[in-house]
């Protein structure tokens, strides 16, 4: 920015894997967008996600569908946030896999509903 002029913000998300099935890459690039836009007060048109197993940049355009999405999901976080509840985890080998969160997130133990009930009753003896 030698001359002065401001450019327009253009995020890219690296990720380690390749594109899924899902949109939540996209997501995650479109809220960082629109972040983006809210600090800068330039708007943001486009980024990118860079998959290290393509070795390849996809470009991803923030259309309305895309924007509409990513605030909607945020919207769901913000509820899930407010009433200190989120759902269960469940368990796939094709998303746990490869995630960094599955120590945390136990998807396999937390599968099934403890009986603290139960439990109570055989420590204690009833």
């Amino acid at each position: 920015m030698s001359n002065g002029t401001a450019r327009t913000p253009f995020p890219v998300e690296y990720k380690r894997g390749r594109p899924k099935a899902h949109r939540a890459d996209q997501v995650q690039l479109c809220a960082q967008a629109l972040c983006l836009e809210e600090m800068t007060g330039r708007a943001v048109s486009e980024g990118a996600l860079f998959y290290g197993e393509q070795r390849r940049r996809h470009v991803i355009a923030f259309d309305d569908g895309l924007r509409g999405l990513t605030e909607a999901t945020a919207a769901a976080v913000h509820a899930m946030i407010a009433t200190g509840r989120t759902p269960p985890p469940e368990y796939a080998a094709a998303k746990c896999g490869s995630c960094s969160l599955i120590a945390v997130c136990q998807p396999r133990r937390l599968a099934k509903p403890v009986e603290v009930a139960a439990w109570l009753v055989r420590q204690l003896g009833d």
